[in-house]
Parts: C-alpha cells; structure tokens; sequence
C-alpha cells in the first residue's frame, strides 16, 4: 500500500503539478517572462485540462491491478469564462486475474447552467463476488472462490437530464437506465445459494436485461459539485424497469439523497449525507440496494450487503493544507489534505425494516490535480466483518 501511494503521488505531480501555478503580476510586471512561465500561462488560458494517471493499483473487489485514471475539465464554450466547467471523470482497470473495469461518470454544464447532463456509463468484464440478499445470510457468508466468486461481464448506461426551473436552484428531467448483466463461471457452493437458484441463477451462470424509465428532481446550491465547500444537494428519483421498456423483469427504484456542506476554515469543510435507496419488485440478481461502496460505506466490499432497502448517514472533515507556497515544497504540500468520516449504513427488506447496522469509519488523503478537483486515497473500516479496505479514486465520495 505504501509503494502504491508513493506511485501516485510521483505521477500525480509529474503530469499537472505545474497546471495550476500562477503567475503573479509582480513577475509579469517586472521583468520578461522565462519560456518556462510563457508554459505556465499558455496551460492557465486552455480551456481543456486532463490529468492522466497510470501504474500498479490495487482495489479491494479485484485484487492487484494495473490501472489507469483520467481526469477531464473543460468548458462547453471556450470563448466564455463565466460557464461552469465540465467535469468528466474516468477510470479503466486491467485485472491481474484477468479482466476489465472501465468507468466513467461525467458531469457537464451548458450555458448559464440551465441545463446539465450527469450520468455513470461502465463496462465490466471482471471476477465478482455474490453473499446472498440480507443481513444475515450477508454477514455470514464466506467469500472465496468455491463459495462466491463468479465471472461477470455487463453495461451499463445511465445518463440522466437535468433543466433548470425558472431562475431557482431547483432542476427536473427524465432518467434512462439501460444494463446488461451476464454470469458465468459461478463457484460451486454458489450454484446452490438459495438466493442465486430464485433469482433464476443456474450451474452454467445468470443473464438478465433491465431497462428502465425515470424522473427525478434537484435541489443544488452547491459551489462546485465535484468538491462543494458549500451549498445544499437533495434529490428525488424514481425509476420504473417495465417489460414495454424492454425489460426482462418489472421492478420499481426510489432514491433520496440529501448532502450538505458547511465551511469551516479556509479550505476546510464539514460535509455530511444521508441516503435511502429502495428497491420493490420482481429484482434481478445485480439491481439490489448495495450498502457499502466507494462512495459512501468505504470499507465494505462492493455487494457484500444487499437487500431491498438501505439507510445511509455519513459526516466528513475535509481539510486542504494551506502554505504561502513561497517555495517548492510549500507548493507541493499545498495540493495535499486529508479526510476522516465515520457514519453507519441501516439496511433490511422494506424501507420500516431494519435488519442490520453497519458502523464505518475511515480516514484519507487527498491529491489536488487540478484547481478544486482532487485524487482521494481512502483507508476505511468495517467494523461488522473487522476488515480493513483501501480505494483510489476521482473526485470525493459524495
């Protein structure tokens, strides 16, 4: 873990240490600028920046990996610099074990922001692991590969379509969510997993068409939404998986969420969430609720707890370390910071049942690559299976 952090730290500042100096007017004004700071200032006018990132990695669902992360910021109108930049975050993970993981989650702003479209768009081609649906059977199910594993490969397209009402902070559209899911090489003990045998699961794998049809409704003050120091977000959705939309099976999805973000310093700042996510229908294996993700209960392997409604509530300190940057080593520590959050996820069978509790904790670092866009290190703890879980990721975790 050391060696994977001192990797990214070294390709981190390699490729964009250097985008986000300034050049101060006393410099500028002084004397003629050097070919190295005429760099500088052609990189600062650019609408398009990328920070790319490469190397040896290391996820807790998949084991060592050699990886790949990209992250793109860029205006829809160059010529106007008062349009909120796009944001488009992207992954892609080669398995040692063999495998593909590509992931991408964009964010773009068009003009006076009075549209946007967001979305997750991911192809998978991995060894995953299934633990059953339920607290109890979630808990208690040993992960290996005689037991849990399995070969998955699925798509996913999700975008949803957000305009703006009035001259408010409030936003409404319509939601698509289109996903291929495709078992095969199940374990041998998983074969006979009751959950997997209803679901329709058999020896020779599990295959399944979900499309659904959606709305939802946005609440969002939030500065900067890739990393807030301030600002309200709250959110609606509800999407219907219909045979007439092409879906195999008929299954309803409700979310809320609800983020908020308070600063408390400079370049410090209290955030916290909750989260309820329900699922009612005839579900297909891979569209439970997953409490315990990279974005909210980090230290939970991804699935290892799903039912058909979860609770979530999390509070995080963010804080970036704040220099004069009066030489090179102050600027560097100035693109660091870290993070602590603790919270606890609430899970069951239906949204007034509750099966189970699932304490979390965990710390971070954070990696500025670019001007309030960051590279997150996070350490977290599960504290019902006493494992410890490492992740690396683009932009925070909510």
């Amino acid at each position: 873990m050391r060696k994977l952090i001192i990797i990214c730290l070294a390709s981190l500042f390699a490729f964009a240490g250097y985008a986000q100096e300034q050049i101060s007017d006393s410099v500028s004004g002084l004397r003629p600028l050097s070919k190295k700071e005429l760099r500088r200032q052609r990189v600062a006018k650019r609408n398009f920046h990328y920070n790319i990132l490469g190397g040896p990695s290391f996820s807790p669902d998949f084991g060592v990996l050699v990886g790949g992360s990209a992250l793109m910021t860029f205006r829809m109108n160059a010529k106007d610099t008062t349009m909120r930049r796009s944001v488009v975050p992207a992954a892609m993970a080669f398995m040692f074990k063999g495998g593909l993981n590509i992931v991408v989650k964009p964010q773009l702003f068009f003009k006076d922001d009075r549209f946007r479209i967001f979305g997750q768009f991911t192809y998978k081609n991995t060894q995953e692991n299934f633990y059953g649906i339920g607290y109890d059977t979630n808990k208690n199910y040993v992960r290996s590969d005689t037991t849990s594993q399995y070969r998955y490969s699925g798509i996913q397209i999700n975008p949803w379509f957000l305009f703006r009402i009035g001259e408010s902070d409030f936003f409404a559209g319509p939601q698509i969510d289109l996903n291929y899911d495709h078992i095969t090489d199940p374990a041998k003990h998983l074969v006979t997993q009751k959950d997997y045998v209803a679901a329709g699961g058999k020896a020779d794998g599990y295959k399944n068409f979900s499309s659904g049809l959606g709305f939802l409704a946005t609440y969002d003050t939030r500065d900067v939404p890739a990393n807030p120091y301030k600002g309200v977000y709250l959110d609606f959705r509800f999407l219907m998986y219909e045979k007439f939309f092409g879906s195999e099976t008929e299954f309803y999805r409700l979310e809320l969420d609800y983020r908020q973000y308070k600063t408390v310093g400079l370049r410090k700042v209290l955030a916290w969430t909750v989260q309820s996510k329900h699922v009612f229908g005839d579900v297909p294996l891979n569209k439970y609720v997953l409490s315990g993700t990279p974005f909210d209960l980090r230290g939970y392997y991804m699935g290892q707890y799903r039912d058909k409604s979860s609770h979530i509530a999390l509070v995080e300190y963010r804080q970036m370390f704040n220099t004069d940057k009066s030489n090179r080593f102050k600027k560097i520590l100035s693109h660091l910071g870290f993070v602590a959050w603790g919270g606890c996820g609430f899970m069951g069978p239906n949204p007034g049942k509750i099966d189970g509790l699932l304490p979390n904790a965990g710390v971070g670092l954070r990696i500025e690559v670019q001007p309030r866009m960051n590279v997150r290190l996070d350490f977290g703890r599960n504290f019902t299976n006493g494992q410890n879980l490492f992740y690396f990721n683009m932009t925070e975790a909510f």
